[in-house]
């Protein structure tokens, strides 16, 4: 028997973490239909656990990038900028694929729900606004708050500032990021209890009946985002990398897709991504600054849904769409994508901006995000699957990119 509890113990702590996820799941689904209640009291679990990710994410952030600056040396190269081209690809790349798909399947609407008492930002002036007045938020507040562009600027500033410390204070900094690191692989430990509480209370809370009359929408949003999954992003990386790219996209959406996707929130998977990183031996100090960074900008799943919901609405009011409009839109569609994690909400308040390119009133526009919350339970979780595997499949391509550049220099250098 004790042999047996050992047993067991080992597996907890050892074994492999999506076996024990795919476990959680399943156990979830399984007891959301038997139980219902059930599922709902065991759904502090999952509570817990997103809780617990969100908790250590901004220190992990902060600390990690403030530890990898200040060791940072003088000529070493951190890979942010080619890293920064690739988001910014992806993301106009799905807001043109979220247009094509517009355009094959027109999609409309009942646009019959109360629209909920929010305001959306006026215009992609005010989003970039929220995005810059982030930068200089005080560190504490950028921390209370979880604002990881704040975290991300201070974090460099005071790396800069420690890179002029003494020894001690260096050591002292590295000793509180693998501290920080050990706390965050233990909470992701407790990801299968997690899952299997999120999986059975929102099953048993909200079932899919009401997303069947939608089933439509619903289709194209994620026929969309599974293009960008296994289309978009494989060629992006085969150019970078000019081999093979689905053993690199599979592992990240196995080890950061499906976490993601169940926790629906890009911040409370990056010390998921920051661990699945460090497995994949990536450089720490390009990653613990580009998965932050990714986790705020690199919305590609947002592009997807803001593009499709809003050509949903011209459609259903009639409105002619050219090509030229079209266009402008995923311009549009990608810009207020990279916004979208400053705004409460997400992306779906941003439809309204897009709607209103085409002159559709904002209350109607304010419908169409009641329709975005009513199929968020797959939507939402989707995106959030898309926006943070992709930045983990971003910074692996460039990283191995780099790192082959630099064997060939030195083989040409041996000859």
């Amino acid at each position: 028997m004790k042999n047996t509890y050992s047993a067991i113990l080992r597996y907890t702590v050892r074994g492999s973490l999506v076996q024990q996820i795919v476990v959680g799941l399943a156990l979830g689904i399984l007891l959301a239909l038997l139980s219902p209640s059930a599922a709902l009291a065991v759904g502090l679990l999952g509570t817990l656990f997103v809780g617990g990710l969100k908790a250590v994410a901004p220190v992990l952030v902060l600390v990690l990038v403030m530890a990898s600056i200040t060791n940072h040396q003088q000529g070493q190269k951190t890979n942010i900028r080619p890293i920064l081209v690739l988001y910014g690809i992806g993301t106009f790349s799905a807001a043109l694929v979220a247009v094509v798909l517009g355009f094959l399947f027109p999609t409309t609407l009942a646009l019959s729900a109360q629209s909920a008492d929010i305001v959306p930002p006026a215009g992609i002036v005010e989003v970039l606004k929220g995005l810059l007045m982030s930068v200089v938020a005080n560190p504490i507040h950028a921390l209370i708050n979880a604002n990881y562009i704040g975290i991300l600027v201070w974090a460099i500033g005071f790396g800069i500032a420690f890179r002029h410390a003494s020894p001690s204070t260096k050591a002292f900094i590295n000793d509180a990021s693998d501290a920080v690191t050990l706390l965050v692989r233990t909470v992701i430990r407790f990801a299968p209890l997690g899952i299997f509480g999120l999986v059975s209370s929102t099953l048993a809370e909200t079932g899919f009946d009401a997303l069947w009359g939608y089933a439509h929408l619903l289709t194209v949003l994620v026929g969309g985002m599974l293009i960008v999954m296994f289309v978009i992003n494989p060629l992006i990386v085969f150019w970078k990398i000019r081999r093979n790219p689905y053993p690199l996209v599979l592992t990240c959406l196995r080890e950061s897709g499906i976490t993601a996707f169940f926790t629906r929130s890009s911040a409370a998977n990056i010390p998921v991504n920051m661990e699945l990183c460090r497995k994949l031996n990536l450089d720490e100090d390009t990653y613990s600054v580009a998965i932050p960074l990714g986790a705020t900008i690199n919305m590609a799943g947002a592009a997807v849904t803001i593009t499709i919901l809003t050509l949903a609405a011209a459609h259903t009011l009639g409105i002619h769409v050219d090509m030229p409009t079209a266009l402008l839109l995923s311009v549009v569609a990608a810009i207020c994508a990279c916004g979208a994690s400053g705004v409460a909400g997400g992306s779906l308040l941003l439809i309204p901006l897009a709607c209103s390119m085409f002159g559709i009133a904002n209350d109607v526009a304010m419908q169409v995000v009641a329709v975005g919350f009513i199929i968020g339970v797959i939507q939402d979780s989707v995106e959030t699957a898309v926006n943070s595997s992709t930045d983990v499949i971003f910074t692996a391509a460039v990283c191995d990119a780099e790192d082959a550049k630099l064997a060939e220099k030195e083989r040409l250098n041996l000859l």
